[in-house]
């Protein structure tokens, strides 16, 4: 995008360049740096270590840049401050690109700091020389490319001015910093380490959090209004349905799915509220980004519903003008908008939620053997702390069978930006090193197998608080939940369907796990389950899982009819 500082003629050394620029993002508020070892950055290594041996910065050193840039995303989301990673040059920046898309669609202040050759070398077939500058497009907030022997001080500055939404309608995201280095690239004669002082804990955690709202004005109308809480939606979407007296519908990821107006299996009862029902759906209020459910996506398209959109801050995740949703700045304008429920309208949603809570439960504990909808209400049920969860079924399974508490009870993650498989493990690795508490990640066995270099940790690194619970049904359930699952059953396709889609595995999961000396352990029913997330967290975990993906869509369609034989007796006027 841009170029700043001095031409080659400046003269800065290597490591002079790299002491300042170091300086300058500890002075924005970078208090952890994620490492991938590199000669290029070697510089910037140098000067950060400097930094952690004098107390103002903690390092973490991870071989593989994918999961740097996963790790570092994982430390922003959980502390909500800046978090860099460096790379020396080449295909080591390429690496970073899945996390930088992540972090520009959810907003998260992830700073790239790109080692570089200087501008003599590049164009030349100079080993590991390419074009970084602009490598990540349209995904990073700003990119600079610093000369080689120039001062990055302003630039560095600009970059965190960035990352952290300080430009008018920009919110928060990904930048970077392309950073040339000349040699020599190591200390000077006669540098060395600051004597090693105490380091204060950097934390700043996101907890569990509820708000409380004044009731609705009674002059407000009456209207048959809900509260639909997306991605990141936050405890306002909760005190607000609370306050207005409105059902809430929650995704899990909204960090809203508790409080008395929550409904659990909030998606399998819309259509009982649909236009041709004695309570239909009048209006919807939405906050967050809803990125599950099609029936939710089905509800905010209809024509005959209009619908709002909380919004006091730039959003990074859709583009102005491309949702129909009316964008409301305050929510004194949404309270107008929205109105305030009548006893009628919550009673009704609350009785049918409760009795498909209770049919969804009793199918699940019809049989012992674990199955992904009984592993997600369990995981939801015993989580504290943190819980982070893995694109695919798991997500999905939390939000069918978990039971909204009364309370928040743990403060929720997951990567639904672009919602990929990739890079969560070490993600949740991330959130758990930030937040300094302990965290439970839930993941299929594919998501698990996509990122398992996410669970080396060199030797003296930090170890999480981290429990591992692997879904492993031996392949992609999520596609037999989908059209391609009537493909395969049709046959017309053989075993395309079985082979291009579900790719089946058959992985040694505790092998896999005593290779990164993680502990694990099996179980194959519900009630071993319960047990195994019963005891603490210590250290790092595996839980793998065992379930059959094959029954899935036998039992998504047993919880579907019971739904609706239980909320057919419940009346809605």
């Amino acid at each position: 995008m841009t170029s700043a500082g001095a031409s080659s003629a400046s003269s800065l050394s290597a490591v002079e360049a790299a002491r300042i620029a170091v300086s300058t993002l500890l002075d924005a508020g970078v208090r952890q740096v994620v490492v991938s070892p590199g000669s290029r950055s070697a510089p910037m290594a140098y000067a950060l270590a400097e930094a952690e041996s004098a107390g103002r910065v903690e390092l973490l050193v991870r071989i593989d840049e994918r999961s740097a840039g996963f790790t570092a995303l994982g430390l922003a989301l959980s502390t909500g401050a800046p978090v860099a990673v460096l790379t020396t040059s080449g295909t080591a920046v390429g690496n970073l690109l899945p996390a930088v898309m992540e972090a520009n669609h959810a907003a998260v202040p992830l700073v790239v700091l790109s080692a570089d050759r200087p501008e003599e070398l590049r164009g030349t077939g100079a080993n590991q020389t390419t074009v970084q500058l602009d490598l990540f497009g349209e995904h990073v907030r700003f990119a600079v490319d610093v000369p080689a022997g120039s001062d990055p001080q302003r630039a560095v500055e600009t970059a965190l001015s960035a990352a952290t939404g300080a430009f008018e309608d920009t919110p928060p995201g990904p930048v970077q910093l392309n950073l040339a280095f000349r040699d020599p690239l190591v200390p000077a004669e006669g540098d060395a380490l600051p004597a090693a002082a105490a380091r204060g804990v950097y934390r700043a955690a996101r907890n569990p959090l509820a708000l409380d709202f004044p009731a609705a004005p009674p002059v407000l109308p009456e209207r048959r209004t809900v509260v639909l809480a997306g991605h990141d939606a936050g405890p306002v979407a909760e005190a607000f349905a609370r306050a207005h007296s409105l059902p809430l519908l929650a995704e899990p990821s909204s960090n809203a799915r508790f409080g008395p107006n929550a409904v659990g299996p909030y998606r399998l009862l819309i259509d009982h509220f649909g236009a041709d029902s004695a309570q239909p759906i009048e209006r919807v209020v939405l906050f967050g980004r809803p990125t599950l459910s099609r029936p939710v996506s089905a509800l905010l398209a209809r024509a005959d519903v209009p619908s709002a959109l909380y919004q006091p801050v730039p959003v990074a995740w859709y583009e102005p003008g491309r949702r129909t949703e009316l964008p409301l700045e305050s929510l004194a304008d949404l309270a107008e908008f929205a109105g305030r429920g009548s006893a009628a309208w919550l009673d009704a949603w609350l009785m049918a939620g409760a009795a498909a809570q209770r049919a969804v439960d009793l199918v699940l504990a019809a049989s012992p053997a674990a199955t992904g909808p009984s592993v997600g209400a369990e995981v939801w049920k015993h989580s504290r702390g943190q819980l982070v969860l893995g694109s695919s079924n798991g997500i999905r399974d939390v939000d069918l069978a978990g039971a909204p508490p009364a309370e928040p009870q743990a403060t929720m993650f997951a990567n639904r930006g672009l919602a990929g498989i990739d890079g969560t493990t070490s993600t949740a690795t991330g959130i758990a090193l930030g937040g300094r508490q302990e965290t439970t990640v839930l993941m299929g066995d594919v998501t698990f197998l996509h990122d398992a270099g996410g669970l080396l940790l060199g030797a003296g690194e930090a170890e999480p608080l981290l429990r591992i619970v692997v879904l492993n049904d031996a392949g992609g359930a999520i596609f037999g939940l989908l059209e391609h699952g009537a493909v395969a059953a049709a046959g017309r396709y053989g075993n395309a369907v079985e082979r291009l889609f579900a790719t089946p595995q058959g992985v040694d999961l505790a092998a896999l796990a005593a290779a990164y000396s993680v502990a694990h352990r099996l179980v194959g029913t519900t009630a071993e389950l319960a047990d195994a997330l019963s005891g603490p967290v210590e250290g790092r975990s595996i839980i793998e899982v065992r379930t059959d993906r094959h029954s899935l869509g036998k039992l998504h369609r047993a919880i579907r009819a019971a739904v609706e034989a239980a909320v057919e007796g419940v009346p809605q006027a």
